[in-house]
């Protein structure tokens, strides 16, 4: 056990059986809910509690890299922050006298801890020998989690891997890519308002992450793609004037809502080929939601990307 841990005022006990303390793995807390959000919750996981100051440089190194490696660790342990300026009686009872300090409890005890800011590397080995001293490290890990639901939501079946994704947004109720998966499982089942409803009711902070762009780019495609024409009757104005750029800006969007991306790629390179600038580059700013919507990662995306660069810049 670190030695700053055993400065630790005996006064701070365990009472009861805990609830499940709200508001995901990650909460800020004080003097008053102390007990509640440290000492009776890690009755039932691992609880950090990162002691801060807004005046602290480390800090502001270190507080994030914690959340981040609480949250991959997929629930398993709890993250509890605790501005020290704020909070001067709970600190003082602690012993704190530098800050940042951590410090692990489980079962209603310190059992380890550090001061000072960790790389991320050392973070997560901390973390991962605390769940193995908590007997606590089997089970899917966050990241397995939502592998496995995209992967059922790849595969055609969106109501299973809504469950994945649900279970991930139990543990982080703020998880950007659970959220952005379970309504893309809401799109692929047809339900575009209340995605466009859910939407709404994120927070800025969430709507502006790129999980959750995508999915605004992948309603809006939904949402045109209800309104899309006829292929083969597009396919003839195409045929009878090449250069009918409207025509073939909605034959690309008649294709999308056919599931045939390729198809309408071409199509939308082929306006950029021929008048980058028609209707205000609309068919490149089509492309690029489209990107947005398959994501960085799929491979039609980067062909697609490749090959509108080439064709910017040639």
């Amino acid at each position: 056990m670190d030695p700053i841990i055993g400065s630790l005022s005996t006064n701070v006990t365990a009472a009861g059986q805990p609830d499940q303390p709200p508001g995901g793995v990650i909460k800020d807390s004080d003097t008053a809910g102390f007990r509640r959000d440290v000492i009776e919750a890690s009755m039932q996981r691992p609880v950090l509690v990162d002691f801060w100051a807004t005046w602290c440089g480390p800090c502001k190194q270190l507080t994030p890299a914690l959340e981040k490696a609480v949250r991959e660790a997929g629930g398993k342990v709890l993250l509890v922050k605790i501005d020290i300026d704020k909070n001067q009686q709970l600190a003082a009872q602690l012993r704190i006298q530098s800050v940042p300090t951590v410090y692990a409890f489980f079962q209603g005890q310190p059992i380890d801890g550090f001061q000072g800011a960790l790389p991320e590397s050392q973070i997560k080995q901390f973390i991962a020998g605390l769940l193995q001293t908590a007997g606590q490290d089997e089970g899917p890990a966050l990241q397995e989690l939502l592998d496995q639901a995209e992967k059922l939501r790849v595969e055609g079946q969106p109501e299973a891997a809504g469950q994945l994704f649900a279970q991930v947004l139990q543990q982080d109720g703020e998880n950007a890519a659970a959220l952005g998966g379970m309504l893309r499982c809401q799109l692929d089942l047809g339900e575009l308002d209340g995605v466009e409803q859910a939407l709404q009711q994120l927070p800025e902070a969430l709507q502006l992450k790129p999980e959750l762009q995508a999915v605004a780019s992948a309603l809006e495609l939904a949402r045109q793609a209800a309104d899309s024409g006829d292929v083969a009757e597009l396919m003839e104005r195409v045929a009878h004037d090449p250069a009918d750029h409207q025509a073939r800006f909605d034959l690309a969007q008649a294709l999308f809502a056919r599931g045939k991306r390729e198809a309408a790629v071409e199509e939308l390179l082929e306006i950029v080929r021929r008048q980058r600038a028609w209707n205000e580059e609309a068919a490149r700013k089509q492309l690029v939601k489209y990107f947005e919507a398959w994501g960085p990662q799929d491979p039609l995306t980067q062909e697609a990307r490749r090959r509108l660069s080439s064709l910017l810049f040639a």
